[in-house]
């Protein structure tokens, strides 16, 4: 069998069901970066092919998204503005301080999450999120949209995956957001940021092309068809993807620990 067909094999159905994942709830990297590294990427050019696989689907989703009126643009923006400058200060900040640390933290904190989710049945229903951020003054918003894209930003330089799930609940908390226009949000607010990382792989020469064309295609699949799941379904289906990928996140950051 050719190399290329075993890697598509692999790869194929995995960038499908992350590009699924990730349109719902974020979190999409904890399936799609293990697919290439199984099929025989380094780690570099794992990741640097994801960001372009991953931001192509990105597109297709947030178009659905912005469509179907699950996004609001003012909060996008200040987002988009504080997770690039988030992004770069939590690339500098990962040289200084260990990603063990950081690690440790997040698998205290995941399982509270989880218990607040379940405890908290009305997070970001429907019914509970009002129409509009008539609830959250326009100035205090904005402040608040750049805070949460600079936190995660900077997250996402420094560990990264979760970053989208983290951004879901941020803009659900703290904006009053329902479910599925927080996932509208930080999708395309991640579109943003997927860009700017891209341009870094591509100019260091990480990307292997010869995949970049069918994971892609997969990826635009899988973000269309979990963002017309999410929309169709409402905040219970996002709801139930953020316990998945939480239950993941756990897993993955569980794993990095015990295994070093």
């Amino acid at each position: 069998m050719p190399e290329l067909l075993k890697e598509l094999l692999i790869l194929c159905p995995l960038v499908f069901l992350a590009g699924f994942v990730d349109s719902v709830a974020g979190g999409g990297g904890i399936i799609a970066i293990p697919a290439y590294l199984l099929a025989g990427l380094p780690a570099q050019f794992a990741a640097g092919t994801n960001k372009i696989s991953s931001g192509c689907g990105a597109v297709i989703s947030s178009a659905k998204y912005i469509r179907s009126g699950k996004a609001r643009f003012r909060p996008v923006l200040f987002a988009i503005i504080g997770a690039l400058a988030g992004s770069a200060a939590g690339t500098a900040l990962a040289a200084h301080l260990p990603e063990a640390v950081l690690k440790t933290i997040l698998l205290v904190a995941l399982p509270v999450v989880a218990v607040f989710l379940v405890l908290k049945r009305d997070f970001g229903s429907d019914e509970a999120a009002p129409p509009d951020q008539a609830a959250v003054p326009q100035r205090k918003a904005d402040l608040i949209s750049l805070l949460i894209g600079l936190a995660l930003g900077c997250y996402d330089g420094l560990v990264g995956p979760g970053t989208g799930t983290f951004m879901i609940m941020c803009f659900t908390a703290f904006l009053s957001m329902d479910l599925v226009t927080a996932a509208g949000c930080s999708r395309i607010t991640n579109l943003a940021s997927n860009v700017a990382a891209a341009v870094v792989w591509i100019t260091n020469g990480y990307v292997a092309w010869r995949l970049v064309l069918p994971a892609a295609l997969c990826s635009i699949a899988g973000n269309y068809c979990g963002a017309r799941f999410a929309i169709r379904g409402g905040s219970k289906r996002v709801r139930f993807m953020m316990f998945v990928v939480l239950g993941l996140l756990f897993a993955k950051m569980l794993y990095d620990l015990l295994s070093k």
